[in-house]
């Protein structure tokens, strides 16, 4: 089950709710009012040169010379 980010629309409290993917959306815990889903930062970071950067997928000892 993923979590969910979510913020009130009415007094701006966010919260996260761990749900099921056919749940209902939920609403604010504080005043019951509707939220919108948030889009939260990833955690997949890329590091390093790159396998661009290394020649990767070229053609070696090709005969263009």
């Amino acid at each position: 089950m993923p979590i969910y980010e979510y913020q009130c629309t009415y007094c701006a409290y966010k919260f996260q709710k761990l749900m099921k993917l056919d749940e209902q959306q939920p609403t604010c815990p504080q005043c019951k009012s509707p939220v919108e889903k948030l889009v939260s930062q990833g955690s997949f970071v890329l590091k390093g040169s790159g396998w661009y950067k290394d020649g990767y997928g070229l053609k070696k000892g090709s005969s263009d010379d």
